[in-house]
């Protein structure tokens, strides 16, 4: 039996984790896995009372965890038998295929988004950006979980300089009328019919947005003619350009070797399928 054996015991502590982050997503939006809580103008409702301080608590232990898990990994004889030298990316070999993210600082580059294009509030932050030296599989595992320690510095300090004030801008031509005022104004019900019945009337041009996601870049290319439907819209997910070369890197490998590469490629079908 495989638990028997310990091979199960990395993920399972991790899933013990992994919930926990779950139950401050549904608490927060009332869902899971999609959140649905960004709204434009804001998000849909303020934090839950008690959130923040729960939070707290979860960035002072979450970094014991990571410890226990790479006391289990890192000198792992199998663990590292099966990654070391295992789907080498070299620099050259990242940036010609066009791969971001893990791949990218795995190969050795320090390129992140939030650094080189500052969005949101990330120009208040401070954080490194994890590389590796080999580009292979155990590169690109020791890349993730630094990185898990860099998100937790992150959480800190945005909780640390979270303001007070409204979680939404207060023009309904952009954002949903609160609920409560709907009852009392005729305007915000007439506001949350446009909204709802025509959408936001965007205006003419063009606009590509692109931020950091876990798995690389991750962008939206929109073109308005003014009206309330888009003329072009392109999303670049990173799965689609990072599931290119798994050819390309499985060559001379084992067949066992494939589900570690696409394991540390990170690659989701649902989104290469965008």
């Amino acid at each position: 039996m495989l638990w028997m054996w310990g091979i199960l015991t990395p993920f399972l502590w991790a899933f013990e984790e992994r919930e926990k982050i779950f139950e401050f997503t549904e608490r927060v939006s009332g869902a899971r896995m999609h959140a649905n809580y960004y709204r434009p103008g804001g998000v849909s409702f303020d934090l839950p009372v008690g959130l923040v301080e729960d939070l707290y608590q979860f960035v002072e232990n979450f970094p014991s965890r990571i410890n226990e898990m790479c006391e289990l990994l890192d000198i792992n004889r199998v663990w590292r038998s099966r990654l070391k030298n295992v789907g080498i990316l070299s620099l050259e070999d990242i940036l010609n295929w066009g791969c971001s993210g893990v791949l990218l600082r795995g190969s050795g580059l320090a390129w992140d988004i939030r650094k080189s294009q500052p969005y949101e509030t990330y120009e208040q932050i401070n954080f490194d950006i994890p590389i590796g030296e080999n580009g292979d599989c155990f590169d690109r595992y020791l890349v993730r979980v630094n990185e898990m320690r860099q998100s937790i510095n992150i959480i800190k300090q945005v909780l640390d300089k979270l303001p007070n004030g409204p979680v939404k801008v207060m023009d309904n031509k952009v954002a949903f009328p609160v609920r409560d005022e709907m009852k009392h104004s005729m305007e915000s019900v007439i506001a949350h019919f446009k909204l709802f019945s025509e959408g936001i009337i965007v205006p003419e041009g063009s606009s590509y947005i692109i931020i950091e996601i876990p798995k690389g870049e991750f962008a939206i290319y929109l073109v308005s003619d003014g009206s309330n439907k888009p003329v072009r819209c392109h999303i670049r997910a990173p799965d689609f350009t990072h599931l290119q070369i798994v050819k390309y890197i499985s060559v001379n490998s084992m067949l066992i070797d494939v589900v570690t590469l696409i394991g540390t490629l990170d690659i989701v079908f649902g989104s290469v399928d965008r």
